[in-house]
């Protein structure tokens, strides 16, 4: 995936020096974005619990982007993202007797190299923007909020705690994302825009502390942007 992004960075380069009727352009934007975390894997002796259940965890992501055209309706756009993903989470189980209760949120901060490919249409005073294309993703922080109750014979101990996670293939999550994101839009002929997106991940991010279910990055956003 790294050699992929790579080598899509450098024909966007190499298209953009060539292009001789157009301007590369160079924009900014940030918005809302609407993560959550994909978990597969079920319970039995063997392999540890179900997998919480996972819902949105809204936050926001900035960054900025480079447009590339190759043609009059076609550019590459390659760019770096600052951008929260994680979830929100929760979960109920009876083992042996004993009723578990737990919730909280992981909020996992990533620094994304996406680079897509955006078909420009035009419509009035503007373009319909439609695209996607591969992402590379670092995680570079994440915290883990939470609280759980066990119940015991009617007796109910409750917990809560704020912790800081750790990336690493043996830690709670993976420190590498990536998969594709898939991007829609509509942009004036200023350059302000509003777009928006979908990532999918490919990756799984689940650390080897937790590997008995499998969990992947989604992240639904929307927002503004300017280019120039």
């Amino acid at each position: 995936m790294k050699k992929l992004i790579l080598t899509l960075s450098i024909a966007a380069i190499s298209f953009g020096a060539f292009s001789q009727t157009n301007q590369i352009k160079v924009g900014i934007k940030a918005g809302l974005t609407l993560p959550t975390i994909s978990a597969n894997g079920g319970a039995n002796a063997f392999d540890g619990p179900e997998p919480p259940d996972y819902k949105m965890n809204p936050s926001f992501y900035i960054g900025g982007i480079v447009d590339f055209p190759v043609s009059s309706f076609f550019s590459i756009q390659p760019g770096v993202t600052l951008l929260n993903k994680g979830a929100k989470y929760g979960n109920r189980y009876n083992l042996g007797g004993e009723i578990y209760h737990y919730d909280g949120k992981v909020n996992l901060m990533y620094l994304e190299i996406p680079v897509n490919g955006i078909f420009a249409i035009e419509v009035g005073k503007g373009k319909v923007l439609l695209g996607g294309g591969p992402y590379y993703g670092m995680a570079i922080s994440g915290r883990n909020k939470f609280e759980s109750t066990i119940t015991v014979n009617g007796s109910t101990t409750t917990t809560s705690g704020d912790r800081k996670l750790e990336f690493g293939s043996d830690k709670d999550f993976q420190k590498d994302d990536y998969g594709v994101n898939l991007l829609g839009g509509f942009e004036l002929d200023n350059g302000l825009n509003i777009h928006v997106g979908y990532g999918i991940g490919f990756r799984t991010i689940t650390g080897g502390n937790r590997n008995f279910y499998q969990e992947k990055n989604n992240v639904l956003s929307v927002g503004f942007g300017f280019s120039l």
